[in-house]
């Protein structure tokens, strides 16, 4: 299996507009991060893990060609804001969504004009699916399971794929839910920057979460510019411990 980052930024990207901080003037092309998502493929079977706003350029700079599924991790904006871009994989199917309860709900309010009686031919055809925490599914030859994580006071979901495990977005996990990242050898988990925050964990507390799952790599995302560059941020990790960047391919099993 393969998992390609196709975003590994924050909800406003990095550069961040107006921002002339060291990040955002960066001719490093790593540290040009888009919105987090990610692109998990097997030799029959590919699916996003999140569709934001920068979907369509990600599924352009990847060459997506199919599309079986998205899977959500929540229903923030940088998060699901690139729904509507699913429409050239909808032209013969109808592109599973699979989510929780009140995500679905959310896409529902917010792309109503996809769910009419009498839909548009011109909109994505997209099937909700409801998933919940605990709960194995799977799309093609892949099983994916969710698992609760807490965005600050927000139930949302992380997810286990083989040995690999799936997390943005996240401020804490309870001990239940850590138990399911046993045995994880590929861990992607979010890095916000190096300050405190109330809902997102920061660099330091992502490498004291990495260490806790004692995976064989770990890979940070959902950085903003207040991170850090890439070049100089991850010579101060641990071994076996780096930032993500949009692009990165990596194989798991």
């Amino acid at each position: 299996m393969k998992l390609t980052f196709l975003g590994t930024g924050t909800s406003i990207g990095v550069p961040e507009m107006r921002c002339h901080c060291q990040t955002c003037m960066s001719a490093d092309p790593h540290d040009k991060r888009l919105r987090t998502s990610a692109l998990i493929e097997t030799d029959t079977t590919k699916i996003i893990i999140d569709c934001g706003p920068d979907f369509r350029q990600q599924a352009l700079r990847a060459d997506i060609e199919q599309l079986d599924a998205v899977i959500v991790t929540h229903e923030h904006y940088d998060h699901i804001g690139g729904l509507d871009d699913l429409r050239p994989y909808c032209t013969t199917t109808t592109i599973p969504i699979y989510a929780e309860r009140n995500v679905i709900s959310h896409i529902v309010q917010s792309m109503p004009y996809c769910f009419y009686q009498n839909v548009n031919p011109r909109v994505p055809h997209m099937e909700l699916c409801e998933i919940q925490p605990g709960n194995k599914f799977k799309v093609g030859d892949l099983e994916i399971l969710p698992i609760r994580v807490m965005h600050g006071n927000l139930p949302i979901l992380g997810f286990r794929i083989g040995n690999m495990t799936y997390i943005t977005d996240m401020k804490s996990m309870d001990d239940e839910s850590l138990r399911l990242l046993e045995g994880t050898e590929t861990l992607v988990v979010n890095a916000l920057h190096t300050k405190e925050h109330p809902t997102h964990q920061n660099v330091r507390q992502a490498v004291l979460f990495a260490q806790r799952v004692g995976a064989r790599e770990t890979y940070f995302v959902h950085m903003s510019h207040r991170a850090g560059m890439h070049a100089i941020m991850n010579v101060k990790f641990p071994p076996h411990m780096q930032f993500a960047y949009d692009g990165l391919c990596v194989e798991f099993f």
